[in-house]
C-alpha cells in the first residue's frame, strides 16, 4: 500500500539536474540542493545497472555523515544500448553518432539511486525500455543545434519535443528516463523517513 510521506528530516538533493529537482518539487517535498563534482569513472568489469548504482553511491559517498535528522539523494542515469553503455556526450558529432546508434532501435535508460542517512546505504535503481523510430539525419542534427543535449545521457531528453517525435513507445517508468525512478523513491522514503 502506498502512503503519504510525512517527511520529517532535511532532504538534500546532492544533484544539479533540473529535472531531478522538478521531479521533487512535484512530490511536495522540502528539499535542498547540495552539489559536489565527482569524477563519474567506475570499474570496467560492471553490468550497465552496476555502473548506475555504483555512480549514485559514489556521488552519496563524497558528503560527510549525514545528521540523524537529514538524508541525501543522488542519482545517476545511464543509457545501455546491448550492455554499452552510453553517457552524456561531450560534443556535437558525439551526440549524433548515438542518437544514429539509437534510431529505430530499443535501449534501456537505468537510473541508480542512492539515499543515505546516518547509518546506512539504499541502493536501488530504475529500468526503462525505450524503442525510437527511425530518425533522420535532419531531425538529430536540429535537435542537436536547438537544444544542446551534452547534459544528458544518451544524448536526448524524453521530455523535449525530441523525445515527443523520436520515441515510438516505453516500457516501464516514464519519470525514470527524465532521471528519477519517482515510485521506487518514494517507495524507500516511506520506508526510512
Amino acid at each position: 500500500m502506498i502512503e503519504y510521506i510525512n517527511a520529517n528530516k532535511d532532504i538534500i538533493l546532492a544533484s544539479g539536474s533540473p529535472r531531478r529537482q522538478e521531479l521533487l518539487q512535484a512530490l511536495g517535498l522540502a528539499f535542498t540542493v547540495q552539489q559536489k563534482k565527482v569524477e563519474e569513472t567506475y570499474p570496467g568489469n560492471l553490468k550497465p545497472r552496476e555502473v548506475a548504482e555504483y555512480l549514485a553511491e559514489k556521488k552519496a559517498s563524497v558528503f560527510s555523515t549525514p545528521s540523524k535528522n537529514q538524508i541525501i539523494i543522488t542519482a545517476d542515469t545511464i543509457v545501455a544500448l546491448n550492455e554499452r553503455i552510453l553517457g552524456k556526450p561531450s560534443n556535437k558529432n558525439e551526440a549524433a553518432e548515438m542518437l544514429r546508434a539509437l534510431s529505430a532501435t530499443s535501449h534501456d535508460v537505468i537510473t541508480g539511486v542512492c539515499v543515505r542517512d546516518a547509518s546506512n546505504y539504499y541502493l536501488f535503481h530504475g529500468s526503462t525500455r525505450v524503442t525510437f523510430e527511425e530518425l533522420s539525419d535532419e531531425l538529430t542534427a536540429k535537435y542537436i543545434e536547438k537544444e544542446q543535449p551534452y547534459d544528458k545521457a544518451g544524448a536526448y531528453g524524453i521530455q523535449e519535443w525530441f523525445g515527443m517525435v523520436a520515441v515510438k513507445y516505453i516500457e516501464g517508468s516514464y519519470y525514470n528516463v527524465m532521471g528519477l525512478p519517482v515510485h521506487l523513491l518514494y517507495r524507500k522514503l516511506i520506508e526510512i523517513i
